[in-house]
């Protein structure tokens, strides 16, 4: 009996997902964890104007202003939450928590409203359609889209240290390109997706190096529009790749692709995933060092925060990359898994009442080295929940009767 070839690359096709490994993720216990770590913080955190976000060099909780990049994420943590368990206590703390960030939508002084505002208002939104939530978050499109420049095609991430840069623009920014699209959909005016396209597209063009690892500043000349100089300010050195971000950029660009349909952007997004998880240096737990090409030690720190983000775009990404998804979502249920295990998940009452431990901020900065961060734990539950979500879509259907 004759197989055509094109029979045989379906059968091929079969037999490599069939034997594809995923790691058992323990989304329900690591759910419940995240419930008993949450309700904890919120209990023992009442001031609703100080946003928890790390643990201090003391032990103590380090919390911070609505102004600061990462306040969104607790609010965010907690709507989500409301998502999972439908129970109306988690939006009730939600609301509390997120009514403290109104004021933020009218801040030009930053590039990430995205986090701050999206994060919260937008899951908020999502969840309940409240109107108000609405008019906030376009209104943080207005105001982010202030930053652009037409001339370098890119928005300004930072305004401190004039003297080390001219226009500086670094990789996270494009995380929050997110809310940018959302504002065209609900307005129909389009300049806000322009914007977020256009700096999508210059960042691709100028970011990145040939094995798509990732600068992690690029500042520009904003008189010409061309680059003055590529650096890093939280990563090992201006020539290595930072974790967590390569882990911002997988994020963006999945984002960005799944908004535009632009095939360039699904091609960085998998590019990017490729460096990751397929990279020398990524321990065997799949949670990387705080960067890729720090000289190794055995006190190396890990971060955890660059796992969650990265696990959890892998998840979406997985879903546009055909027969290549499955080795994203396979890594990703690695990562997770690992997350989720003893080795990450804080007990309850310790960890400050965080959800996770073993993440980075800064270590060039000497600055949250080893401690819990806000986000790590957001993408955390988000990935959980995507992950939870795909499996179920999988399922078959229970017979009836």
């Amino acid at each position: 009996m004759k197989i055509t070839y094109k029979l045989m690359a379906v059968l091929g096709l079969i037999s490599i997902f069939a034997f594809v490994q995923y790691a058992s993720v323990p989304v329900k216990s690591a759910m419940q964890a995240v419930q008993v770590h949450l309700a904890n913080m919120a209990k023992t955190n009442t001031d609703l104007t100080k946003y928890p976000r790390s643990t201090k060099k003391d032990g103590t909780i380090a919390t911070t202003a609505s102004r600061d990049w990462t306040s969104g994420f607790f609010p965010g943590s907690l709507w989500l939450t409301y998502e999972y368990t439908k129970d109306k206590k988690w939006e009730t703390l939600a609301r509390q928590w997120t009514a403290g960030l109104e004021k933020e939508q009218f801040n030009k002084g930053t590039h990430d409203l995205g986090f701050m505002i999206f994060c919260s208002f937008g899951n908020g939104y999502r969840l309940t359609k409240d109107p108000k939530y609405k008019d906030i978050i376009i209104q943080a499109s207005k105001s982010l889209i202030t930053r652009f420049n037409k001339k370098a095609g890119v928005i300004r991430s930072w305004d401190h240290n004039r003297d080390k840069w001219d226009y500086p623009v670094i990789i996270d920014n494009m995380m929050n390109l997110e809310m940018l699209y959302w504002a065209s959909k609900q307005t129909g005016d389009p300049i806000y997706a322009n914007v977020a396209t256009t700096h999508a597209l210059t960042t691709l063009k100028h970011h990145f190096r040939p094995d798509y690892s990732s600068y992690h500043v690029v500042d520009y000349d904003t008189v010409t529009g061309q680059v003055r100089k590529k650096t890093t300010h939280q990563g090992y050195s201006d020539a290595s790749a930072w974790a967590r971000g390569q882990a911002w950029g997988l994020y963006g660009y999945t984002v960005t692709y799944r908004e535009t349909k632009d095939p360039r952007f699904l091609k960085q997004a998998q590019a990017i995933a490729d460096f990751f998880i397929n990279h020398k240096n990524t321990p065997a737990d799949k949670i990387p060092y705080w960067d890729f090409d720090a000289p190794a030690r055995t006190d190396l720190p890990r971060d955890a925060s660059a796992a969650a983000i990265t696990a959890s775009g892998l998840l979406e990404l997985s879903k546009y990359s055909g027969a290549k998804g499955e080795a994203y979502k396979k890594a990703a249920s690695q990562m997770l898994a690992s997350l989720a295990s003893p080795a990450y998940l804080a007990k309850a009452n310790t960890n400050n009442n965080f959800i996770l431990m073993h993440s980075t901020g800064h270590l060039p900065g000497n600055s949250e080295i080893d401690v819990p961060l806000n986000y790590a734990d957001y993408y955390f539950i988000e990935g959980l929940m995507r992950w939870e979500q795909m499996n179920k879509a999988k399922a078959p259907a229970k017979a009836k009767g």
